[in-house]
Parts: structure tokens; sequence; C-alpha cells
């Protein structure tokens, strides 16, 4: 589908040009504005006929959980024909420095910060990932790519061999490159003491987008490929957790919401108000930006919805 299909008109976005590249699932390029830190545009489709949240995730770019956050109301394997979908593409730039690959976790997304080449300005990828379900979350802190392997086969640790034997799913010691290999056509395995976590493919992408791995990150087949073939071995990789990101752009202050991540433990270490409130002063402290509308903020805390949100009104002329 090309970008003048008729499902979705993609615009630009205070100081972001037109996405710059597409894939088969809908991967984004954008320039990194020259202010704020907002890129992308929201969108809304109308499903077809057997659409399901998992397809039009995987068309437009998406994840399941960020895609079923943002459409709560909708069954996502029975879409009725004509239902408005709501495509929660508008992002706020994680609060890290913005290089190498960042991967914010409760958000199920990485960003890749390419280097800038010569003059021409910096640019930012972005894809959908699968991450660490509640007893195998994914670590959080800098690390780096390790090495890059190309039809890697699996092996998988003993942990993951035990769970599968008590559900009566043996696995073998090595799973082989292929079809049937979990890993997917890439792998990229990272810096990280006591365990091999690795940013992948996968032969099941209906899955890309879930808390459902043992630890690692999963991309659709056609992301992990141009992912792999654009990051060099010692790309730094931040793995964080940003459940509420707070941007500015074009003097308007945005607050995205998402999630809370379960930690291993089970447990889920809730953001409150209080620590939304606190960003949106603090941005608001070091931007030009009209006043907050504390209603609005509040809703978007509530409803976790994943969707970038305006929450203040444009200053008055002069300020």
């Amino acid at each position: 589908m090309s970008l003048a299909s008729s499902r979705v008109t993609w615009q630009v976005v205070v100081g972001v040009v037109a996405l710059l590249a597409l894939s088969a699932a809908r991967a984004a390029v954008w320039r990194l504005p020259e202010s704020g830190n907002v890129i992308g545009e929201y969108q809304e489709v109308l499903a077809d006929d057997g659409d399901t949240l998992i397809k039009i995730a995987r068309q437009y770019g998406l994840g399941f959980e960020e895609l079923e956050n943002a459409n709560p109301k909708l069954n996502p394997f029975a879409i009725k024909a004509g239902t408005v979908v709501h495509l929660p593409l508008r992002r706020i730039l994680p609060d890290v420095p913005y290089e190498g690959i960042v991967v914010n976790l409760p958000e199920h997304r990485l960003y890749y910060f390419p280097k800038s080449a010569g003059k021409e300005p910096r640019e930012v990828v972005t894809f959908p990932v699968s991450v660490g379900k509640m007893d195998w979350s994914t670590p959080i802190g800098l690390t780096k790519i390790q090495s890059k392997i190309k039809d890697p086969d699996w092996h998988p640790p003993e942990s993951v061999r035990k769970e599968h034997e008590e559900k009566g799913d043996p696995l073998p010691k090595v799973v082989k490159a292929g079809p049937d290999n979990p890993l997917g056509q890439f792998a990229m395995r990272l810096a990280i003491p006591g365990g091999a976590y690795m940013i992948h493919g996968t032969n099941n992408p209906d899955g890309v987008g879930m808390d459902v791995t043992h630890g690692c990150m999963r991309l659709y087949p056609e992301n992990i490929e141009t992912l792999f073939k654009m990051v060099s071995v010692d790309t730094p990789v931040r793995l964080v957790n940003e459940p509420i990101k707070v941007g500015v752009a074009d003097g308007r202050v945005w607050v995205e919401v998402h999630p809370a991540l379960m930690m291993t433990s089970g447990a889920i270490i809730r953001p409150t108000t209080l620590d939304l409130n606190r960003k949106i002063r603090t941005i608001a402290r070091t931007h030009s930006v009209g006043e907050i509308v504390w209603e609005k903020s509040e809703q978007a805390f509530m409803e976790s919805a994943g969707i970038a949100t305006v929450v203040s009104v444009l200053p008055h002329a002069g300020e």
C-alpha cells in the first residue's frame, strides 16, 4: 500500500517532515524535530472485512498491545467493517540521549537514532517490539550490541527447557535455523551478564508488541532485517521504563501514558498523577507554553491509552 493510500494520509507535524521510509510493516523513519520531542501523527482508519487488531497493527507498524490500548472498546479479533480504529502513530520520544538503540519497555517500542551523516538532519527509526513476560522480564539499563548473527541457531536456556518440559512441550538443546526457529532470521546479542538477551526476529509475528518473551525483544521479520542492516556491533542499547512521557511541540505540552510494566516479582510499579504533574511542571518551566489543562492530563493518565494528547492551550501572542 502506498503513501497515497486512501486508508491513511501522512501529514507533517510540529517540526517533523513527512514519513521518509516505509516497510511492509509501516516502520517509520522520521527526522528529529528542530525543537521539542514529538514525532509522527495520530491517524484513524476504517476497518475492512476480516480485519483484526493483529492484522491492522502489522500493517501500520504497530504492536498488538499498543493498538489494543488505543482501542479498548473493540473486540480485537472481530472488528465490524467500517469501524473507526485509532492508530497511535504520534509519539513523544523517551527522555534519554538520542543515540543508538532505545527500547521503552512499557511502550513496547524500539527507537534507533543513527549517527548524523555529514550535514544531513538526524533521524529516528521506530519499530514495535515484544518484551519479557511476567516471570521473565526484560532487564533495565545501558548495554550494547555484542554480536550480530544471521540465521541463528537457538540454544534454549535450561530454565526455558524446564518450563516447556513441564508444559509437555519439550525442546531440544539446539533449535537449528529455519522456519521453526523462534529467533527468526536475524539476531543481535546484548552484552548483558548472566543471560542470553537478544534483539531478534520471530517465526510468530502475531505476538509482536506483547509481553510474551523470555526477556528478549522480538521484532516483525521485515523490521529486524531492516534494523540488522543499519546497526553495528558496539551500538549502545538503553532499556528504559517510561510509562509516562511528557513532550513539547509548537508551544503546546503533550502527554503519553502507557500501562505500567509488570516486574519479574509480579509487582507493578505504578506511576501516579503526582509523577505526571511533576513532569508537566518541569517541562512547562523550561519552555514557552500556554496554560496547562489539568483535567486533560488526568484523563490521559486514567485512560493510559498510549495516545499522545495535548494538555495545554497555545500561549497568548507575545508570551
